[in-house]
C-alpha cells in the first residue's frame, strides 16, 4: 500500500520513534511518541493500535529499524521516513 495514501486517507496510526525531547520540538498532529528503545516493552500497546502503523523519525533511520523489528513481530507497518514528510502528506487532501 502507498504510504501517502494511508496518511491522506487517515488509515492506521502514525508512530514517531524519536526521543520525547525531539517529539516535543515538533511532531505530526495526532501521532504517538514511542521512542525506538521503548518499542519492545510497548508491544502490547502497539498491537492494539489501528493498523497499519506508519513509522517516522528525524530522517528515516530509526523508523527503518522500528519497521524491521515490528514487521518481524507480524505487525503491518511502513517506514514513513522523516516526520516532516509524513506531516506534509497529512496536510494534503485527496
Amino acid at each position: 500500500m502507498n504510504i501517502e495514501k494511508i496518511i491522506k486517507e487517515k488509515k492506521g496510526t502514525i508512530i514517531d520513534v524519536r526521543s520525547p525531547e525531539e517529539f516535543r520540538s515538533g511532531n505530526v498532529m495526532g501521532s504517538i511518541n514511542v521512542p525506538l528503545q521503548e518499542i519492545p516493552r510497548r508491544m502490547e500497546e502497539l498491537k492494539n493500535l489501528s493498523n497499519p502503523l506508519v513509522l517516522c523519525c528525524a530522517s528515516g533511520g530509526r523508523s527503518g529499524q522500528a519497521h524491521q523489528y515490528l514487521a518481524q513481530q507480524g505487525i503491518e507497518c511502513y517506514n514513513g521516513g522523516s516526520w516532516l514528510d509524513v506531516n506534509y502528506y497529512q496536510s494534503q487532501t485527496l
